[in-house]
């Protein structure tokens, strides 16, 4: 099928009077084509929609109308900036921002043509579930959380979220339910519509695809489907869901050798991340309304998770502290990569949260001041090593405020910008705003 715009054809901007030019086709889907188009020298993206889209979601030009309106909910959206038009061809597009080529899709990452950290995985998961929220805030609905509408970069975790034409107020009918596989079970049995509540359960899916590389519902009851058809699909998905490590239902487990992802990676994660994995596919399941996993706790899962981070001293990897395993066993489970024993790093507890400091730990604001939660934009403290003693760690301190710290045998000093405390035992350090503990 040819495209419907051609290079060099000019394009209008509604609100704007902007005038772009068409450089090339970067990709089509179900409702339209996007375009990398020039406008005054600088390169964005047009989407312009099929005839047959238009007629099919008549409401399409008035919700765009709204979002660019209302403005994006964050900057990791590639929002609707304005309106386009062409005095020469039917129809209608939109501009906005074009999405930068280190900008990878999560299949990239299920197909493993990029292997991020868990470090950048679970930025990645952070930064999502933030921009969710704060879309959910503005009393909108996303309808289509799926594969093809989120990217990331794997070499920071940042994130970028397409597609946002779907967008619409919270529970409003439209022309998209959302992508087969991430629709939330009452929706799959046409009891409901899409909303915030649904949202919620596509997010899970989508985190749980990020860490695990498989679906949470696609265990043994997915390999004994002969015929994938629309009543398989609506019973696994819809009307007989069962997750695949469902404490109280193991007819759904993973089958080895045929879904071995999720048999490798559920154990290397610590047990607060599955507890919540669990609600979000047992409890949220059963009751939408009161069992599903809010953004909130999501957002403290993911900081958490990248909190307990520690590297394996004889291969390098990246493993987690789960003070679960260390209650019950009085050590951690082996390095799951060379199954050698682990170390513990110090370990710095502020209020109710613990973080581990490895040789590249850096705190944030959002670690020590309740007023500037989720605050990562600069560093105010990093571990670094003793100049000429390399056996000798401390923590430096990069903020504008002078540290107060008692050592184990209480004595006092402060500890200026620039400068560092020793990571020892019983140190306690005032942040001004919190204090920490360092322990091992």
């Amino acid at each position: 099928m040819s495209q419907i715009l051609q290079t060099g054809q000019i394009i209008q901007a509604k609100n704007s009077g902007a005038t772009c030019q068409v450089k090339n086709l970067l990709g089509a889907g179900t409702q339209g084509e996007v375009y990398k188009v020039d406008q005054n020298n600088s390169e964005i993206a047009l989407k312009w929609y099929f005839p047959q889209w238009i007629n099919q979601d008549p409401g399409q030009k008035q919700r765009l109308e709204k979002a660019i309106s209302s403005g994006a909910p964050n900057d990791k959206f590639l929002w609707p900036i304005d309106l386009a038009e062409a005095p020469d061809v039917d129809g209608y597009g939109y501009i906005m921002r074009l999405r930068e080529p280190q900008f990878k899709s999560i299949i990239d990452l299920m197909k493993r043509r990029v292997e991020p950290t868990f470090r950048n995985l679970a930025t990645a998961g952070f930064e999502l579930v933030d921009s969710y929220y704060q879309l959910h805030a503005k009393g909108l609905c996303y309808r289509d959380i799926s594969f093809g509408n989120v990217f990331f970069d794997p070499d920071s975790g940042e994130v970028r979220i397409c597609d946002n034409d779907n967008v619409d107020e919270d529970g409003k009918p439209g022309a998209v339910d959302g992508t087969p596989r991430f629709m939330a079970p009452e929706i799959v049995r046409g009891e409901a519509l899409p909303s915030t509540q649904t949202d919620l359960f596509s997010l899970a899916i989508l985190l749980f695809y990020m860490l695990f590389t498989h679906h949470p519902l696609e265990g043994a009851k997915e390999q004994e489907i002969h015929c994938f058809d629309l009543p398989a699909m609506t019973k696994l998905y819809g009307t007989e869901p069962v997750f695949i490590f469902d404490p109280e239902d193991d007819s759904n487990r993973p089958v080895p050798g045929e879904q071995d992802n999720p048999l490798a990676f559920w154990p290397i994660y610590p047990q607060f991340l599955k507890d919540l994995f669990t609600k979000a596919f047992t409890e949220g399941i059963r009751d939408p309304q009161n069992g599903r996993v809010r953004e909130t706790e999501w957002r403290s899962a993911m900081i958490k998770l990248r909190d307990s981070i520690i590297y394996c001293p004889h291969c390098g990897a990246e493993n987690f502290y789960d003070v679960h395993v260390l209650k019950q066993q009085r050590k951690l489970n082996p390095c799951w990569s060379c199954d050698k024993e682990l170390q513990v790093p110090p370990r710095i507890r502020i209020g109710k949260s613990v973080v581990m400091l490895n040789y590249d730990t850096k705190l944030f604001s959002h670690h020590i001041d309740d007023q500037k939660k989720y605050d990562f934009s600069t560093p105010i403290a990093e571990v670094t090593r003793h100049p000429t003693k390399p056996n000798l760690w401390g923590l430096k301190n990069l903020s504008e405020e002078k540290w107060v710290v008692t050592t184990a045998d209480n004595s006092v000093k402060e500890v200026e910008q620039g400068r560092s405390t020793t990571l020892a035992v019983g140190t306690k350090i005032n942040f001004g705003k919190d204090q920490g503990e360092i322990r091992t």
